[in-house]
């Protein structure tokens, strides 16, 4: 059988490459078709045959202007002498031409700059000092656009998607009806927790520290090269399991992720708050922090050292309305209850009371609520970590196998009648 992986585009790493990624080992074979590919960013496919065309001719940092070439491009993409194609899309790759193949699409969410963040997209399309420019052209070609994403999403046999959430955008903006297969998270990179908990100290508090043996522990911690590590773990003191350190949360730095309102509850009710992570907000994020020391700002490490940090930790913040979110998943698995804007991803694996605390609207005073609430409460570390279970990369992996299964009986089936 002839398979093939099709995705929007590879030149960071974040939730989608992931999907794609486990995928690609389920099909170590398959070709990665995909619009840029940028291998300094992302270094998980250096074994694969990733293919892209024209449009590899544009820098990467020119991607976020590239929507109406993507959709050109993907809709001229013919696979038809394929047997099999797995799309992995939130934008245009779902356009691909199939003929008799099986298209399944694995969509995270309807093309949201065309659809349900439409709007805010608008606000604030993200481009600088060229947001007047693109606010411009997006309210041109807005209609046609939409109009194309549409006829595209009429394409794929299949649509699978990541949560209910997403599932109940693609039957509104798409009419089409969806299968529910959660992502795979690496939870297994989580669950098991060290001899001690950790405790991140203060840099002060590192080279107060030297008669302690701690440069000694230092040279002892090995770090993991990753795609996604930019920093070297820092020295751990250890502590006793019951005691927590704060709140933590990690995600790109833009504006719609609403780190803002993290940072502005954790100032009004006094409470430390680890931010990791980076991007365009950065400097603005900062600046709301106003030098805060209960504000600290660590860029994107590997998962052992988030690992830590997630377990010291008193709670995860996630403000965000995402269709899945990978982060807080992994922050369940380490033990660490998540506080979660209840709408989006997040009703899937956040149960109010249970591994965490939901709160209603996207504001500063329901977060600070929410947080309140939080410190009333009590999370069995066993249990906040049995709920990440069902979202591994193992059950991901035999629950897309047997979809493919009957999507290919489902069309041997209509060949025969």
């Amino acid at each position: 059988m002839k398979v093939a992986l099709v995705c929007d585009w590879l030149t960071n790493v974040g939730g989608a490459e992931r999907v794609l990624k486990t995928i690609s080992d389920m099909f170590p074979t398959a070709p990665i078709y995909t619009s840029q590919y940028n291998p300094k960013k992302i270094d998980w496919f250096k074994d694969r045959d990733v293919r892209v065309g024209w449009l590899q001719i544009f820098p990467c940092g020119f991607r976020r202007f590239l929507g109406p070439l993507r959709q050109g491009y993907f809709s001229h993409l013919n696979l038809k002498d394929y047997d099999l194609i797995i799309s992995v899309t939130g934008a245009e790759a779902k356009s691909i031409k199939q003929g008799n193949a099986v298209h399944l699409c694995y969509c995270h969410v309807p093309t949201q700059y065309y659809w349900g963040m439409y709007d805010d997209y608008l606000k604030n399309p993200g481009f600088g000092f060229l947001d007047p420019l693109a606010r411009f052209f997006l309210k041109i070609l807005i209609k046609p656009l939409k109009s194309a994403d549409y006829k595209a999403a009429k394409r794929p046999d299949e649509f699978i998607t990541i949560s209910t959430y997403s599932a109940e955008q693609i039957k509104k903006y798409y009419n089409r009806e969806s299968t529910i297969i959660f992502p795979p998270v690496a939870v297994e990179n989580f669950l098991k927790r060290e001899l001690s908990t950790t405790k991140i100290p203060e840099q002060n508090e590192i080279k107060s520290k030297k008669n302690q043996g701690l440069k000694k522990e230092k040279n002892k911690i090995k770090t993991e090269k990753s795609q996604i590590s930019s920093v070297e773990s820092s020295v751990k003191s250890l502590v006793k399991p019951s005691e927590r350190y704060g709140f933590v949360t990690t995600s790109r730095h833009v504006t719609w992720k609403r780190l803002d309102l993290a940072i502005e509850a954790c100032l009004s009710l006094n409470l430390p708050l680890t931010i990791i992570g980076e991007g365009p907000e950065t400097k603005k994020l900062k600046k709301l922090a106003k030098k805060s020391r209960l504000i600290k700002f660590l860029p994107l490490m590997d998962q052992k050292s988030l690992k830590k940090y997630l377990e010291s930790a008193e709670g995860f913040i996630f403000p965000s309305l995402e269709p899945f979110g990978i982060a807080p998943v992994e922050a369940l698995a380490a033990g660490c209850p998540v506080i979660a804007y209840g709408k989006g991803g997040a009703v899937d694996y956040v149960i109010d009371g249970e591994n965490g605390v939901l709160f209603g609207k996207q504001s500063v005073n329901s977060l600070r609520l929410a947080l309140k609430k939080f410190r009333t409460l009590k999370f069995p570390e066993e249990k906040v970590k049995n709920s990440a279970l069902p979202f591994s990369e193992k059950h991901f992996k035999a629950k897309l196998k047997q979809e493919i299964l009957t999507a290919l009986k489902e069309k041997k089936r209509h060949e025969t009648n």
